[in-house]
């Protein structure tokens, strides 16, 4: 699942494309689920680096360990958050033709558990909703993301992306 590059985001988008007829079906269907991803403190400390959140529950184990409730130190919100991006890449299907995809938003986000370091997550997503326009489609899911042995999940969210086409939608 490790995605490095476009090449490789790329060619993992292109494994998971059906027809126009095919995605329409996932409306209320099954959920899509991702492998497994370790959160590591390597990841925790990059993200802080890119986002200037040195707040120490993230980035200081000693001290998160010793004055915080949850043991060690815990991922940023907003990296669980920006982990949906790629535990879609390794769970949601793409349709065929689609020229790009991009977010759209959010209409709701909730962080219900903290992510302690060294804990794996995986993407858990049910479409629940899709639009088709002239060159586009925008499509609804219900996003979780799990964390490994624990009954509640780390975040809830609906999320909206938008495929985009080079001409008219299939």
């Amino acid at each position: 699942m490790a995605l490095s590059s476009v090449e490789d985001t790329e060619r993992r988008l292109r494994e998971r494309l059906v027809p126009l007829e095919t995605y329409r079906a996932y409306v209320g269907g099954e959920a899509f689920q991702s492998e497994w991803l370790t959160v590591d403190q390597a990841m925790i400390d990059a993200f802080a680096g890119a986002t200037r959140d040195y707040q120490f529950i993230h980035v200081d184990p000693v001290r998160a360990a010793a004055q915080s409730p949850f043991g060690g130190t815990i991922a940023h919100g907003f990296l669980t958050l920006s982990l949906l991006s790629t535990l879609a890449y390794d769970a949601l299907p793409g349709v065929t033709g689609t020229k790009m995809g991009v977010n759209y938003g959010f209409d709701k986000v909730r962080f219900l558990s903290p992510v302690k370091t060294g804990s794996r997550v995986r993407g858990v997503f049910r479409m629940t909703a899709l639009k088709e326009r002239a060159v586009s489609l925008q499509t609804s899911w219900n996003a979780e993301i799990e964390i490994e042995k624990s009954v509640k999940p780390a975040l809830s969210a609906d999320w909206i992306t938008i495929a985009m086409f080079d001409g008219q939608v299939a």
